[in-house]
């Protein structure tokens, strides 16, 4: 009697793979009785040959996340309370509005969160879960903003980008703080060095700011004295009230916006006289809130009230190109030349308190003030720089004769 192998008998045939329900179909039959995807090198499983409807449903699903390298929102075991990059910018947003109207922070520093959040929603999608976006996922936006932006752009983007995902570790949103990676840094010192040097310098010549004197009409001419009379800058002369200029003794008294730390400038005779002529062409305020500024637009508006709009960078600008200026200069150049031409009086502290700075050292802590001949000597370093001109002369060098010397004393 012949035996039958036992493990023969229990021995079932494989069941024969299916063909794709058409020739679109996205999927293949994998040996494991599911419908399966190759994605970025990796194969993935969406349900068995049976319910090839259903598998397609799930590919569908997933697709765009398996796609860009994430985990499948269908695929995590989502914590609810985990928000969204919209929940985070909304609040964030908030936070940051309420400082900004209690006067903690700038309505310039505001609008560039506005922005950033704006770009990373863009970005990212305002339904990503925070806890879905992963290190490839900030390199990818920093190489996309390195190709649009140079490297102190980027920096300062990148900077906002990392405080605001940041927020949500520090106000308890997420259970662990946001990997932003290696790829996701702010450019290092020396490629902010080597852009530096090639961008040339940040600040104008005597002979090009007489110019632009020359040719701005109000109130932009009083805005570009006062850059470089006290060195203020783009928002210091948009939010500048009223209050804070004597044009009788000819003396500015004015906390910088940025910062709060207090500021006492003499006034130039040419920058009083701008003063004095760009406030008689004031025109009306549009808003009861501008009317102690001393600076408005044509239109009656604040010269900071719409941020995005940057109105003094863009007048500036127009100037610049009418004057055939070139480098890439702007209003806040100013800056930069009152502090280069003013440390030529060999006084720092008092450049320091002209321009609003603080540098944090014991003796900064301990000063109570500084003499007011000390910061007119500093503003007096520009005033000689910028409208003394050199004397002319007609003498042409004298070129020294060989034995000259010995024939004189013969």
């Amino acid at each position: 009697m012949t035996k039958v192998n036992s493990t023969a008998r229990t021995r079932t045939r494989k069941p024969r793979k299916p063909d794709k329900p058409h020739k679109d179909f996205p999927l293949f039959a994998h040996n494991n009785g599911q419908w399966a995807k190759k994605v970025r090198g990796k194969i993935h499983f969406f349900g068995v040959w049976s319910d090839d409807q259903k598998a397609l449903e799930r590919w569908l699903d997933e697709k765009d996340d398996l796609l860009a390298g994430r985990v499948p929102r269908a695929r995590l075991k989502i914590d609810h309370d985990v928000p969204t990059l919209e929940d985070l910018a909304t609040k964030f947003l908030t936070t940051k509005g309420l400082r900004r109207d209690r006067g903690d922070l700038s309505p310039y520093t505001w609008n560039s969160y506005s922005e950033v959040c704006d770009q990373l929603l863009e970005q990212f999608g305002k339904d990503r879960l925070l806890t879905d976006i992963r290190r490839e996922d900030f390199e990818q936006l920093a190489a996309k903003w390195a190709k649009a932006w140079g490297p102190v752009r980027l920096g300062a983007e990148i900077n906002r980008a990392r405080v605001v995902f940041n927020f949500a570790w520090n106000e308890g949103l997420i259970a662990a703080p946001i990997k932003f990676g290696d790829g996701f840094k702010r450019p290092s010192k020396k490629v902010m060095r080597l852009n530096r040097a090639k961008q040339g310098k940040k600040m104008f010549e005597a002979d090009e700011l007489r110019k632009m004197i020359d040719a701005a009409a109000q109130p932009l001419k009083a805005m570009i004295l006062l850059g470089v009379n006290a060195g203020l800058g783009n928002s210091d002369v948009g939010r500048l009230p009223m209050n804070a200029i004597d044009l009788e003794s000819g003396w500015l008294n004015y906390p910088r916006p940025k910062t709060g730390i207090m500021r006492r400038c003499p006034l130039w005779p040419e920058t009083i006289v701008a003063l004095r002529e760009a406030i008689d062409q004031r025109p009306r305020p549009k808003d009861r809130a501008d009317e102690d500024l001393v600076f408005l637009t044509f239109r009656g508006n604040g010269w900071t009230a719409d941020l995005k709009a940057r109105p003094l960078t863009n007048e500036t600008a127009k100037l610049l190109d009418r004057l055939a200026i070139d480098g890439r200069r702007n209003f806040y150049a100013l800056r930069h030349t009152f502090e280069t031409v003013a440390g030529e009086c060999r006084d720092q502290v008092a450049v320091d308190a002209v321009m609003g700075h603080d540098d944090g050292s014991m003796a900064s802590a301990y000063r109570e003030g500084i003499s007011d001949e000390r910061l007119r000597a500093a503003t007096d370093t520009v005033r000689k720089w910028l409208f003394e001109k050199p004397p002319k002369t007609d003498a042409k060098p004298r070129l020294k004769i060989a034995g000259e010397e010995e024939l004189a004393s013969a």
